[in-house]
């Protein structure tokens, strides 16, 4: 009786031990995918945000050289119409950033700052002089750095 009792106790020790194993490796193999899953997050949107900030500078310089070819000779429909195809080029290529960076970030404490990024495009083509796109310019750096540190902080 003593040995099958022992037996008894030794079966379900070894089923209380095998069981206890299976849960806490189940939950550290949860914990690891939950951690890859978050990192492969935070990678996605520190590349969707470095995206975007690319893609609105390359837009601002391409809004900048139309402004400038149609003040140096506006009878000259070619180059304008140039640098008018690649601002809108280059247009579509940072709304499609902003496509992705709402896909994989939306975050309602950045559109303040991507508002101001597209408020201060926009002004561009509106300037009356060279030190107005200058300001204008200024202030766009301005926007985009602000856009880039509530950026940074989201990411930590």
């Amino acid at each position: 009786m003593i040995t099958v009792l022992a037996s008894v106790v030794a079966v379900i020790g070894t089923l209380i031990g095998s069981w206890s194993t299976y849960a806490f490796q189940r939950r550290a193999a949860a914990r690891t995918r939950a951690e890859a899953r978050e990192e492969r997050l935070r990678q996605e949107r520190l590349s969707a945000y470095s995206a975007y900030a690319g893609a609105v500078t390359e837009l601002k310089r391409a809004q900048i050289t139309l402004w400038f070819r149609r003040r140096a000779d506006p009878r000259d429909e070619e180059t304008v119409l140039a640098a008018q195809l690649e601002s809108d080029r280059l247009g579509a290529a940072a709304e499609t950033t902003v496509f992705h960076l709402r896909l994989v970030a939306e975050d309602p404490v950045l559109r303040p700052f991507m508002t101001a990024i597209s408020t201060t495009l926009g002004e561009i083509k509106h300037a009356d002089d060279r030190r107005a796109v200058i300001a204008i310019e200024a202030r766009f750096e301005e926007a985009v750095g602000a856009f880039l540190d509530a950026a940074a902080l989201g990411l930590r």
